[in-house]
């Protein structure tokens, strides 16, 4: 490394030893830029310019520019950001594996050295959202789940496998270990690390939105499109615009009663109103000083839904005890705490104005009260006594006004159930009482003891139904409002031990006062590493968890991202047929349209102990300040403030939570500790060999007919609309994660590749297959595409015909006919996960352009590393406003290799009538590396010419 600033110091790492580091001190004592003022993340950004100047990939005045850092007005201008690491999940992971492995595929058949592709930083990929909650409600349901995981994926992890032996720096944390970003907060992060010598802050970004847990720790990292991390991993920097810089002065405390889940769903409706999206927020004050790293880390990763980038919170005291208490060696935290305090970077600011932020904002943490938030946004929180009242009006609201349309008489509607006690894994007759015919059913792999425990089993309503049979026998009544899944789940509170432990001692004063859950409730809890379950044991209070119901299913993103299994046909059936209007609860951090199950429209984020509260209620339509959640055995009324646990309890049990000890056994040795894995074949060697006939692995066609020459930047003549959306259109709604429909594109084409329905897995779990995910891309749904007013889906009219058809068929049509698309959206398009699929599969549809009314980061981001232009309406101005249908013909003008990063462009409007008109929009392509991307036809395309170039 260079040291162009002569910045180069030593530092005491203790013990005698010394270390080198590059000095923020030593550069403002040089004059180059008021540092002590900036914010702590922009601190710490700068670092890794200064430390990573080289006078090529960084320059000297990248450095005096962010050292100069305008809080007021930021300077326009892109920073070179070389992070220390990159973390994966699974469902983000496979493509960006497969997309390396066809990189390889690509240099071997240009005749060089494949293994010039290799990550040139550390990646970690944690298999963490593959598993399914097929079974619940049983001691057995964890090892089932496990099974069907294994027997699902068994290609994508003989992928992962590979990766794991062809590229030196790539690492797999194995499935039923955690979800990636609880082991990241919880072992992979270090909070400092060193190369040869030199010590520098943990930097990472992520595959996932909420890489922003970590910011909890004091790490600048947060989520990003696979593609964005593959240029990451390859030695090229994260560049993004200066950010402003938004500050949030806390004081206070939580009061009795209160959850840090409420604090986080408060935070994420003040902060979405005060328009953050794009920003870095810092929280500081007397009451972020005073909140443990758990409940910093619930903060910060929900950053996505208030729209941050980043919500960070400073390295102090409570970062070395977190550090500590999780493991990490006393020798390590000792030299974090001496780097961070020769950086000037420890302690938690206290008092407005020690630090120069873009925007001040101030929030009492005592004024919180407990909420929830939903039923299809995370910032929409309502105060908890209103969640009756507010979702009985919403039923009646009408759906463009984000309500359900319903007539005040079918409001009170029940409907009677007759659950027969089968289990609903979508292996259909799998747990028959016939065992000849389940046996039948069974598919080839299956584990020779789940084979024996499915075809030998009793009657499901006897005594041995508790074994595996998920849905017991009863009859139930639903209605609109009734909980019929209730999931203690996801990173964002199952890393908190004061959440989890309270839902504990929720079940334990619930089973002592005689409170069971509703049959029709599918319970489950999927803790977000191994070691809540040590201290929900060693408490006693995981006994009290399972008697409701609460067993473990599975160690990873189960209902949260849309896994969490099939209900009971009955239920569906009663759904379905009567339009009924049902709820989850969960304490998850998305709730978005079809996520969490396709056929539950209304999704309520809460802490964990209201998920047992509102499991054992059995229904959102209810007022828990003053009504009763059931009777208790002596035939009472139990209200939830006769079974809230107190703060004292709650610390008195947290006592038993971080145990350093029981943080090492557990994240060592995962090969041993999960004899699965180790049963997953291979391949060797540095070249991936493709199998024609998978249809979870293709190599994807992104580098077709690749060259050394860059295309070019070109207007758009004559483009047709492949679709026109409202506000709010997320990535899931873009690229969905959940079932695949046997009736939709993808559903066809896995039939007509010998998939039955049963084995078609997840969206997310097949995103290594281009052809089903172009086919997946729009077909969420709850899509509304108002081209074909009144019709959920992804359909659309296809022109100048003016058929309805799939939106996947109308795009092959138009690509056969050579014809460009558009896709025209509203606010906050791209809102939710960083869903590379979403910009890929929109590539692969033939769209060249997307004018919005406003773009969320990670995705505007993605469209411009796949190649495609994001344009941006003036305010006021919108599809709607100009009146679109999509029977008109689109030109976009202004468009070239020489285009100016977010300058002005023209559309013009060709109407179906003769007339035309003109507008003037803006380019979304913000920065001048961006500029090179959509040149060269996506990020992909132009690292690989870099490093082949080099």
């Amino acid at each position: 490394m260079s040291d162009a600033f002569k910045t180069k110091q030593q530092f005491e790492l203790g013990s005698g030893k010394q270390g080198s580091f590059y000095s923020l001190p030593a550069l403002e004592k040089q004059g180059v830029g008021p540092i002590s003022r900036l914010p702590i993340s922009i601190r710490i950004v700068l670092e890794s310019v200064l430390r990573n100047c080289d006078g090529k990939k960084v320059s000297e005045q990248d450095v005096k520019t962010l050292a100069n850092w305008n809080a007021k007005k930021p300077a326009q201008v892109e920073i070179p950001f070389l992070v220390a690491r990159v973390v994966l999940q699974d469902f983000t992971g496979v493509p960006l594996l497969v997309d390396l492995a066809a990189m390889r595929s690509t240099v071997e058949r240009l005749g060089r050295d494949p293994k010039m592709i290799e990550p040139l930083v550390p990646v970690d990929l944690v298999v963490d959202h593959s598993v399914q909650v097929d079974f619940f409600g049983s001691a057995q349901a964890l090892e089932l789940n496990l099974e069907f995981e294994f027997k699902r994926n068994r290609e994508r992890y003989q992928l992962l496998k590979w990766g794991q032996q062809a590229f030196q720096t790539f690492g797999v944390v194995p499935p039923g270990i955690g979800i990636v970003h609880q082991v990241n907060l919880e072992y992979l992060a270090k909070g400092m690390l060193e190369k040869d010598g030199v010590y520098y802050p943990d930097t990472l970004v992520g595959t996932d939105s909420h890489t922003t847990m970590i910011n909890g720790l004091g790490v600048v990292g947060w989520g990003v499109g696979g593609i964005e991390a593959e240029a990451g991993m390859l030695g090229q920097p994260v560049y993004f615009l200066t950010p402003e810089v938004v500050g949030v002065h806390l004081t206070g405390a939580l009061k009795e009663g209160v959850t840090a889940t409420d604090l986080v769903l408060h935070v994420t409706q003040m902060l979405r109103k005060a328009k953050v999206v794009g920003k870095f927020v810092e929280f500081y004050g007397p009451g972020a000083k005073s909140l443990p790293v758990v409940d910093r880390a619930t903060i910060a990763n929900m950053a996505p839904e208030y729209g941050a980038t980043m919500g960070f919170f400073g390295v102090d005291e409570e970062t070395t005890r977190y550090l500590t208490g999780t493991g990490r060696s006393e020798e390590h935290v000792k030299s974090f705490e001496n780097y961070y305090k020769a950086q000037g970077l420890w302690g938690i600011p206290e008092n407005k104005g020690q630090i120069d932020y873009s925007v001040d904002l101030e929030l009492d943490i005592s004024t919180v009260v407990p909420g929830v938030a939903g039923p299809k946004r995370p910032q929409d929180r309502i105060v908890l006594p209103e969640l009756g009242s507010t979702f009985r009006s919403l039923l009646t609201k009408s759906v463009p006004d984000g309500g359900y349309g319903k007539k005040e008489a079918d409001i009170a509607l029940e409907v009677p159930v007759h659950i027969n006690g089968s289990n609903t894994n979508g292996h259909h007759n799998m747990f028959s009482t016939d065992a000849a015919q389940a046996k039948n059913h069974l598919q080839e792999g299956t584990p020779q003891h789940v084979s024996e425990m499915i075809t030998n089993r009793p009657t499901p309503d006897s005594a041995a139904d508790l074994a595996a049979s998920p849905y017991k026998k009863a009859d139930v009544k639903v209605g609109n409002g009734s909980v019929l899944i209730a999931a203690i789940t996801s990173c964002t509170n199952t890393s908190n031990p004061s959440v989890m432990l309270g839902a504990g001692l929720l079940a334990k004063k619930a089973v002592e006062k005689g409170l069971m859950v509703n049959p029709a409730v599918k319970t489950s809890l999927g803790p977000g590493s191994r070691v809540v379950t040590d201290y929900l044991t060693k408490t006693g209070l995981q006994q009290y968890l399972d008697t409701l119901g609460f067993q473990t299913v599975g160690y990873g993103c189960t209902t949260c991202i849309g896994n969490s299994g099939p209900l009971h046909p009955a239920l569906e059936e009663a759904i379905n047929k009567n339009d009924l209007v049902a709820a989850s609860v969960l304490s998850g951090n998305r709730n978005f349209e079809a996520r969490v199950h396709q056929n539950i429209k209304a999704n309520f984020l809460m802490s964990p102990p209201l998920v047992v509260a509102f499991a054992l209620a059995g229904t959102v339509d209810i007022d828990l300040s003053k009504d009763p959640l059931g009777k208790g055995k002596d035939g009472q009324d139990v209200f939830l403030k006769d079974i809230w646990p107190s703060l004292k309890e709650i610390r008195e049990a947290m006592t038993s939570a971080l145990k350093p000890e029981v943080f090492r056994k557990l994240y060592t040795d995962f090969a041993n500790q999960n004899p699965k894995w180790n049963e997953v074949p291979s391949s060797v060697g540095e070249v991936y060999s493709w199998d024609e006939k998978s249809t979870y692995i293709q190599e994807p066609p992104f580098f077709e007919g690749f060259g050394m020459e860059p295309g070019h930047i070109t207007e758009i003549k004559g483009a047709r609309s492949l679709g026109i959306f409202g506000d709010s259109v997320t990535t899931d709604h873009i690229s969905p994660a959940g079932a695949i429909k046997k009736t939709s594109p993808a559903g066809k084409f896995l039939l007509d590749n010998g998939v039955s329905q049963e084995d078609f897995n997840s969206y997310g779990s097949r995103r290594g297959n281009d052809r089903v995910m172009t086919r997946g891309t729009f077909a969420n749904v709850r899509i509304k595409n108002l081209m074909v007013p009144g019709v959920e889906g992804g359909v659309t009219k296809h022109q100048p015909d003016g058929e309805q058809m799939s939106i996947y068929d109308a795009s092959m049509k138009y690509q056969q006919a050579g014809t460009p698309l558009v896709i025209f959206a509203g606010h906050e398009y791209g809102t939710g996960s960083s869903r590379d699929w979403a910009a890929k599969g929109t590539l692969l549809l033939g769209v060249k352009a997307v004018i919005a009314q406003s773009f969320e980061r990670i995705h505007r981001s993605n469209l411009c590393g796949m190649g495609v232009v994001p344009l941006q309406f003036p305010e006021g101005v919108s599809a709607q406003t100009l009146q679109l249908d999509g029977t008109e013909t689109i030109d976009v003008l202004g468009l070239d290799d020489n285009i100016k990063p977010m300058s002005d462009v023209k559309i013009v409007i060709h109407r179906a009538n003769g007339k035309s008109e003109e507008l003037t929009v803006k380019s979304r392509i913000d920065t001048g590396i961006e500029v090179d991307y959509v040149r060269h036809g996506g990020i992909l395309p132009y690292v690989l010419r870099q490093l082949l170039g080099a």
